[in-house]
């Protein structure tokens, strides 16, 4: 099972792409987009999005994408952002046949840390020692995209 973990956002886009093989849960791939107004404008960013993930999914094939379901409290105009961006990857999944799996916040951090209120610093720690990586996941979109990944691939074993 390969599965590709998302966390959007218009300037920075973090995933992880993670396997499970033999009961092992291996990363693959992390890192994050980053976009910026000196990009261009909003539709220019959301295409460099679009097709950057679609060379993602195009590379390692994942079998599902998760990500972490939109949540805002305040900023409407930012939460408007990070939806148009959730749009092209989702429809970037979509033209895959990549079926999209959304967890909220505590879910994953449950899924985690056991905690559905850790904190980022607890999240990256919990993410370093169970995916065994050199350092911690930076910047912190990129442990979040880990970690919705993660979350998915402990779900998925759960409904077996």
């Amino acid at each position: 099972m390969i599965v590709i973990g998302i966390d959007p956002g218009l300037a920075t886009v973090g995933y992880g792409v993670l396997a499970k093989e033999n009961g092992k849960t291996i990363p693959l791939t992390y890192s994050c987009i980053r976009t910026a107004a000196a990009h261009g404008g909003t539709p220019e960013r959301l295409e460099r999005i679009f097709d950057a993930i679609s060379a993602i999914l195009d590379e390692y094939g994942p079998g599902c994408m998760a990500m972490e379901k939109l949540f805002f409290s305040r900023n409407v105009t930012s939460a408007l952002g990070v939806a148009e961006v959730r749009g092209v990857i989702m429809l970037a999944a979509r033209k895959r046949g990549i079926p999209v799996v959304e967890y909220t916040p505590n879910q994953v951090k449950q899924a985690i840390t056991g905690s559905g209120k850790a904190d980022k610093r607890q999240m990256q720690e919990m993410i370093m020692r169970l995916l065994s990586l050199p350092e911690l996941p930076r910047p912190d979109d990129v442990a979040d995209g880990l970690s919705v990944a993660l979350c998915h691939v402990h779900s998925a074993r759960d409904e077996r």
